[in-house]
């Protein structure tokens, strides 16, 4: 068997293009709890922004505006990184 170079191995895992789920699932019936940020404690710090697995927080200007609830599965992770405390994990309400 000859010993292949990279660019002859076949393709593998094929992504079209970078964030090609958003908008795509809404996850918002998984959640227990949802984020709700404290403007006023909120230092625009952005790591929320940074470390959101689902791209819900909602930003512009280097600003957090808020959370898109429909790309929102409730994991916490926005409130726990927070370094001000300003999210707080809601009970949600149906």
């Amino acid at each position: 068997m000859k010993e292949q170079k990279w660019n002859e191995l076949p393709e593998g895992v094929v992504v079209p293009e970078g964030g090609n789920s958003q908008g795509t699932y809404i996850v918002a019936g998984w959640r227990t709890f949802k984020p709700v940020v404290n403007s006023e404690k909120c230092i625009n710090c952005m790591t929320c922004w940074i470390m959101c697995p689902d791209n819900a927080v909602q930003a512009s200007g280097g600003k957090m505006l808020g959370f898109d609830y429909l790309a929102c599965k409730g994991c916490g992770v926005c409130a726990e990184v927070c370094p001000v405390k300003a999210i707080d994990m809601v009970k949600e309400e149906r």
